[in-house]
């Protein structure tokens, strides 16, 4: 079994912001995998849509508790279907990556992403996969971090976005078949 996590924030207003671009993903790769429409689950406080996939149960989820909570839900998740923290991959946004740049790593502390470090502190581990997508400002900003994952794209970096997607979900789907050691060699 398999649990993907898309963070982001729930509602209209976020929905195409910066720190939704795990929601993003998530929606693509859902649609790509051919996935049913997303369902509401109020036990687990998330979204879900699930499939097999040559006997793996793949089971994709979006939080809808807000991002600094979104360890509540995939806790909850995990406990039920009792999925290792190796079986567990999160998409996330990450400041640090220029935007376009995607990096998929193992084990690794939050780095001041509130959302991950809330997963990490209610699964009690940071061994589980992470797949960064980089949001970092291409112009210089005066605006908070805080502020500035709250932004929508501008119309240019929707264009690379659009394209650092489709290799995410190229990566996704390349590590669902061939396994995230290999994955991370070739995308990395």
């Amino acid at each position: 079994m398999l649990l993907i996590i898309g963070l982001g924030n729930p509602g209209k207003e976020y929905e195409k912001t910066r720190h939704n671009v795990g929601f993003m993903t998530l929606d693509k790769l859902r649609s790509v995998l051919e996935l049913d429409g997303w369902a509401a689950n109020k036990k687990f406080y998330a979204e879900i849509a699930e499939k097999k996939i040559d006997a793996k149960k793949i089971i994709l989820m979006k939080p809808q508790t807000f991002m600094n909570n979104s360890g509540q839900s995939a806790a909850l998740v995990t406990k039920f279907y009792k999925i290792k923290p190796a079986d567990i991959w999160v998409i996330h946004d990450d400041l640090d990556l220029p935007l376009g740049k995607i990096k998929i790593q193992r084990d690794r502390s939050a780095a001041g992403h509130n959302g991950v470090q809330s997963i990490i502190n209610s699964l009690g581990t940071q061994d589980f996969i992470r797949f960064r997508i980089g949001i970092a400002p291409t112009k210089l900003t005066k605006k908070s971090g805080a502020d500035f994952v709250l932004d929508k794209f501008s119309l240019t970096e929707k264009m690379t976005l659009k394209k650092t997607l489709s290799s995410t979900i190229e990566a996704i789907k390349f590590a669902i078949n061939e396994g995230i050691e290999k994955t991370m060699t070739e995308y990395n």
